[in-house]
C-alpha cells in the first residue's frame, strides 16, 4: 500500500489492536470497525506528523522498550514502598533535565517515557531552552535522577534516532 493510504502502519495496528481490547463484544462488525478506525485516524492526523525522525537503530529501540518496561515494574514497587511509608520522608522535586535532543518528536518520546515511569511525570518540554521539566515524587539527590534520565533514556533515544 502507498504511504498515502497507510501513512503510519504501526499506528494503524496499535489503534486497531486497542479497539479490540477496549470493545467488550468481539463481533465481526466490531473487528471491522476497529480496522476502519485504525486506517482512518492515521490518515486524518498525518498533517501533524511533520519532520518525523526515522529510527536508524530499531534493535536498539527494542532494547530501550525492554528497559522501560523493566523500569516501570521496579518503579511501581519503589513508589508503593514510598507511599506506604512515612510521607514526611518523601523528597519531591521539580527537575530541569537538559536536553541534547534536537527533535521535538524524540523529546516527546523521552517525556512520555518519564511520565510512564511511576514516581516521575513530565511537566513541560522547552525545545527553545533545550530542557525537560520533570516532577519527581522522591528525589533526595536531584542530580542523580537527572543523570539517570539522561543515561537510561535520552542517550539511547539519541542513538536510535541519530539526533
Amino acid at each position: 500500500m502507498s504511504a498515502r493510504l497507510l501513512p503510519h502502519p504501526l499506528m494503524t495496528l496499535l489503534i486497531a489492536g486497542l479497539w479490540v481490547v477496549v470493545v467488550a463484544r468481539h463481533t465481526p462488525g466490531s473487528l471491522v470497525m476497529g480496522l476502519l478506525v485504525g486506517l482512518v485516524v492515521p490518515v486524518l492526523v498525518r498533517g501533524f506528523w511533520t519532520d518525523r525522525p526515522v529510527a536508524r537503530r530499531p534493535r536498539r529501540a527494542l532494547a530501550l522498550g525492554v528497559r522501560v518496561l523493566a523500569d516501570i515494574v521496579v518503579a511501581n514497587v519503589e513508589v508503593a514502598r514510598l507511599v506506604l511509608g512515612p510521607v514526611k520522608r518523601l523528597r519531591p522535586a521539580l527537575l530541569e533535565v537538559p536536553l541534547d535532543l534536537s527533535s521535538p518528536y524524540v523529546a516527546t518520546i523521552l517525556a512520555s517515557i518519564v511520565s510512564l515511569t511511576p514516581g516521575t511525570v513530565s511537566v513541560d518540554i522547552d525545545m527553545a531552552g533545550r530542557r525537560l521539566l520533570v516532577h519527581a515524587l522522591h528525589a533526595p539527590d536531584p542530580e542523580a535522577v537527572i543523570a539517570t534520565i539522561r543515561r537510561r533514556y535520552e542517550a539511547p533515544l539519541k542513538e536510535i534516532f541519530g539526533c
